[in-house]
């Protein structure tokens, strides 16, 4: 079987592919990831065989950086990212038609957020099938990409949900589970996540896109956190890009652990993750067990968050509530409070339920040409 995976360029759309991906390739099929031009080295770097749709302008370049204030203006921000996102997907549908024509795969997996290939596969009568990062329905993604290319987004053949069945909206009912197996990219594990610890230890990560678009939250919150929850014994790690440790030297300063870190395995080694409800880092924590404070800034994230605190495994605090001395003050609550914890774990172990990738392999050789 000839299965291409399309997303779009960022890697916390990616990601979740990677190890769907690689479980097709050890079953023996012919797998290609397609992507925009710039982004197809972080493909390579997964071992994965990259191929281009051609060039497309930066999401970051497209949306700018503008914080959000609010749950109203979040929601206009998601219809403008779908814009964003229909744009990019736009630019790549000539490459995609190109590609579909040359390789002919027999089935096509999409993450959500990437609309030229599965336009393409409509048009060559290739089947595909989503894949769904976050519990949000995203509807402004669909209605916004009618806006931009002026065409109907195809409908897949199947949706694939890593998300455990309990934290799953109404929509998601009918999905396919696949288990979340956590994929970072290639950053080393440092020799101190196999040393006993003596304290609590506190994870911060924002992903890779916040602190691109919401710079604010580095400077005028995270090393003011940091630095209270220091006063209060913890360990503190904080997980991000080598450019943000660079251009924000206060993180280093007052964190004992900075850089790129692989959280699938620096998580379980913690107390407590905060973070920006992104679907990759959200999940991660609760595969490892681990209860969580939420600060949602756009899209899914707002969803994410209410998933985690209706599961019990975290709290989290919208944009209009966020200060230090709230943050730092839910961190300690959530450290103190093991009912978290074991919520957190319940989760991990619904998580763990789920098929695994290489099970939901054999679904997609049902579903190809």
């Amino acid at each position: 079987m000839r299965l291409l995976f399309t997303t779009a360029p960022l890697r916390g759309h990616f990601f979740p592919l990677v190890p769907l991906a690689w479980a097709a390739r050890a079953a023996g099929h012919d797998v290609l990831v397609a992507t925009t031009d710039g982004f197809a080295a972080v493909v390579m770097r997964s071992g994965l065989p990259a191929a281009s749709f051609g060039s497309a302008t930066d999401f970051v370049e497209l949306v700018g950086d503008e914080p959000v204030a609010s749950a109203t203006d979040a929601e206009r921000r998601r219809h403008a990212h779908g814009r964003a996102f229909g744009r990019i997907s736009g630019q790549c549908l000539p490459g995609a038609h190109e590609l579909f024509e040359a390789w002919r795969p027999d089935l096509v997996v999409s993450e959500r957020a990437e609309f030229a290939g599965p336009l393409a596969a409509a048009a060559t009568g290739v089947p595909y099938v989503e894949y769904q990062w976050g519990v949000a329905p995203l509807e402004e993604y669909r209605s916004a990409v009618r806006e931009e290319l002026g065409v109907e987004p195809s409908v897949p053949v199947e949706v694939l949900n890593p998300w455990p069945p309990g934290m799953r909206l109404p929509h998601a009912t009918g999905h396919q589970g696949v288990r979340n197996v956590p994929y970072t990219g290639d950053a080393r594990v440092p020799g101190w996540v196999f040393l006993e610890r003596r304290r609590p230890r506190v994870c911060v990560t924002l992903g890779t896109v916040v602190p691109r678009i919401g710079a604010r939250l580095l400077g005028d919150l995270v090393v003011p956190v940091l630095e209270r929850l220091a006063r209060h014994g913890a360990e503190l790690v904080v997980a991000a890009d080598e450019e943000v440790v660079a251009a924000w030297p206060a993180l280093a300063a007052v964190a004992h652990r900075v850089g790129r870190l692989p959280l699938a395995q620096v998580l379980p080694t913690c107390d407590l993750v905060v973070n920006h409800g992104g679907h990759g880092t959200v999940l991660t924590a609760l595969s490892a067990g681990r209860p969580q404070l939420v600060l949602p800034q756009f899209d899914d994230q707002f969803d994410n968050a209410g998933a985690v605190v209706g599961a019990g495994a975290g709290m989290r605090l919208s944009p209009e509530e966020v200060t230090p001395e709230l943050v730092a003050e839910r961190c300690l609550a959530l450290l103190a409070d093991a009912r978290f914890t074991v919520a957190a774990a319940e989760v991990a172990a619904e998580i763990a339920a789920q098929p695994a990738p290489a099970d939901v392999v054999h679904l997609l050789e049902k579903l190809a040409v």
